[in-house]
């Protein structure tokens, strides 16, 4: 299989949310890539089976977030727009968006978030990607410096990415119980006998 070239970085506009501490708070859905050098920005989403690798240079103080829901395209996915859902693809573009604002691809380092199993029955789609993003990590002689995958709740992350802090939180279900059933209001009673007609 003949592997295309992953599309140019071209980044959809940031959306950034200023909070009470005065960072700038981006949300990376999947099929995204994000990377900056400023100090104030806080990358953040939620995986489930997805994963997403956080990248940064500590020499250049440059960092990035990715969020892919699959680790490879089939040999009949020719559609350049879904490419970024795959991992081949979301780390090369990751890299080089890195490198375009001056990363070493030998300074950096890794963490991988995600690659939970959140549906019982169906194949390990979460273990697949987190075992695809070690395996390119390692190919790419990238350090992978920490990990959180696997298991079976959601995660937020957030990703500082020029000081390459993250930090990553275990979702619970928080679907509330259903509501109780009203109670079905008691039959009126039959209505009394009158003379040769009774009444159901």
């Amino acid at each position: 299989m003949t592997q295309q070239s992953p599309p140019p970085f071209t980044p959809p506009p940031l959306t950034r949310l200023a909070h009470r501490d005065g960072l700038r708070r981006i949300n990376v859905i999947q099929g995204e890539t994000r990377v900056s050098q400023d100090k104030d920005v806080v990358l953040t989403t939620v995986l489930g089976s997805c994963i997403s690798a956080c990248l940064y240079d500590p020499i250049a103080g440059i960092g990035g977030l990715n969020h892919f829901l699959l680790a490879e395209p089939g040999v009949a996915e020719t559609d350049p727009k879904s490419m970024q859902r795959y991992g081949v693809y979301a780390m090369e573009v990751l890299i080089n968006a890195m490198m375009a604002l001056g990363a070493q691809r030998h300074s950096l380092k890794a963490r991988l978030f995600g690659g939970a199993m959140m549906r019982d029955g169906f194949r390990d789609i979460g273990s697949a990607n987190a075992q695809f993003a070690r395996r390119f990590l390692a190919d790419e002689r990238i350090a992978l410096v920490g990990e959180d995958v696997g298991g079976v709740s959601a995660r937020r992350v957030e990703f500082r990415p020029a000081l390459g802090l993250a930090r990553c939180r275990h979702v619970t279900d928080t679907a509330l119980p259903p509501p109780p059933r009203a109670a079905r209001p008691a039959p009126p009673p039959p209505p009394a006998a009158t003379g040769d007609v009774e009444f159901f």
